[in-house]
């Protein structure tokens, strides 16, 4: 019989214990569909667009978003595209014009060789500037006009910059001189037929003291090219500058020939038989391209005339919503190796270039002070970064060794062991170096992407989720809200 009694108390604990056995089970199974739940959720969240939609049928309404402002802003861009080149062909062609009404005997591209070398050249091409700008009503083709202040024409300006004294004999090789600069400036206003000794008959110049003469006016006109794209003329006020330099005294005078530019609103303006002119905008864009955009606005309304300005607020901002699309395309698996690539290369690429950037300012300096006298690419600091930057890309390399004048052949050895050094160090190391940092970076992450094996913890714990987007779970999950019952039963 007491066996009989172990077995009945065997049974009655037993009974005891099922329930909460089951309830631990029961617990168990619970904290798994949560889990699951849980990595269900993530997996969501790092979906791409298109996954989403099959997932849950959500509309990527934020890509939508993106695409409908870069059109926008593209569209906008292209049009102010438009006005402004037409503003850059006005002033280039204004230019053009001004030098073959008021430069002698001027040919296209000629700038570079247009100069003087007798002293009755110099009379006579500034007596031809003065009779071309009193001519300019009879020999212009174009809507040019003289400025006006007050009802009065501005005058014509003939400046002439020299030294205030000095004696010089070549022949004794012996000289005096007064570094003290003196201008001496006559006006000349819009005549019929104008002589130089009429109207400036004690006009004289210092050729041994002369340093320059500068002729200066100011003629306007209106950009009418704009009125068939339903946009509002400009008015020009053109300030062209005529320079006869002479501050190298070598016997050669050089012309040259250059126009400020200021561009205003026309104050009095009429035009029929075209559209309104106006310009609206919905602006819901960054920064960059909000400014740009009100800019575009006043520059379109006349409010404003600084093209510079707006360009580069509106360039720089249309670029930063383009480049922003990239980040949709870090979504996808296949198109997001670039971005990982210089996002993982980046550190390294900061330091080599500071590195190799120290190296560059340093073949610079030398290029600048050694090559300059002897080379014009190398003149200024700025031509001989630019010279050497052509180099590493492997443009414009032979007339760079051939243009070296050989004036002394000592700099001529050194400049060919300046060349070949930098050439070779650039192109066939650092240049190397630069590309190796990324083709590197590159392979790394595209073995990880082609092994699919989880790199991270979080990786880990999602690879076990196996459920596809359109497998219909992540609508159940979202129409049941697993995730908020579970903290809300914890």
């Amino acid at each position: 019989m007491p066996d009989m009694e172990d077995s009945s108390d065997l049974y009655d604990s037993y009974e005891s214990e099922a329930p909460a056995w089951a309830d631990h089970q029961a617990q168990h199974l619970e904290d798994l569909d949560t889990v699951e739940c849980l990595r269900r959720k993530i997996k969501y969240y790092f979906m791409n667009p298109c996954e989403k939609y099959h997932a849950r049928g959500r509309k990527p309404w934020k890509l939508i978003l993106q695409l409908v402002k870069i059109a926008i802003i593209t569209i906008q861009l292209v049009s102010f595209g438009l006005s402004n080149q037409m503003v850059v062909a006005f002033k280039e062609e204004n230019l053009m014009t001004f030098k073959h009404l008021f430069l002698k005997d001027y040919v296209d591209g000629g700038m570079d060789t247009y100069a003087v070398y007798r002293q009755t050249d110099v009379y006579d091409h500034i007596e031809y500037i003065l009779k071309q700008y009193g001519h300019l009503h009879n020999i212009t083709v174009g809507n040019h006009e003289y400025e006006k202040n007050g009802g009065v024409y501005t005058p014509l300006s003939v400046c002439q910059d020299f030294y205030r004294n000095g004696t010089i004999y070549p022949g004794n090789d012996t000289f005096e001189i007064d570094a003290h600069v003196e201008t001496e400036c006559f006006n000349v206003y819009p005549m019929y037929d104008p002589s130089l000794r009429e109207v400036l008959p004690g006009f004289e110049l210092h050729f041994k003291r002369m340093l320059s003469v500068k002729l200066t006016f100011v003629l306007k006109a209106i950009n009418l090219q704009t009125v068939r794209h339903r946009e509002l003329p400009d008015c020009y006020d053109f300030t062209v500058i005529i320079t006869f330099n002479n501050r190298a005294h070598s016997g050669r005078i050089k012309i040259d020939l250059e126009n400020d530019v200021d561009i205003n609103e026309c104050r009095d303006w009429k035009v029929s038989g075209a559209c309104k002119f106006t310009e609206d905008s919905d602006i819901f864009f960054d920064t960059m391209t909000i400014i740009g955009s009100i800019l575009k606005i006043d520059i379109q309304t006349k409010v404003l005339t600084s093209y510079d300005v707006c360009s580069i607020f509106l360039g720089t901002g249309t670029m930063l919503v383009w480049i922003g699309v990239i980040r949709y395309m870090g979504f996808f698996r296949k198109y997001n190796i670039l971005i990982l690539t210089l996002r993982a290369a980046f550190p390294n690429v900061i330091r080599f270039i500071c590195c190799a950037g120290i190296i560059y300012l340093s073949y610079c300096l030398c290029g600048w002070i050694v090559l300059g006298p002897y080379h014009e690419k190398f003149r200024t600091l700025n031509t001989v970064s630019e010279c050497l930057f052509s180099l590493i890309n492997g443009d414009d390399m032979y007339p760079t060794f051939k243009n070296m004048k050989q004036k002394s052949n000592l700099v001529w050895i050194f400049s060919r062991v300046y060349l070949y050094t930098f050439v070779s160090l650039f192109i066939y190391m650092i240049l190397s170096l630069f590309i190796t940092i990324i083709t590197d970076t590159y392979d790394t992450i595209k073995q990880q992407q082609q092994s699919g094996t989880p790199t991270s913890e979080l990786q880990k714990f999602l690879s076990v989720c196996k459920d596809l987007p359109n497998s219909g779970v992540y609508r159940l999950d979202e129409n049941n809200g697993c995730f908020l019952q579970c903290w809300i039963s914890r």
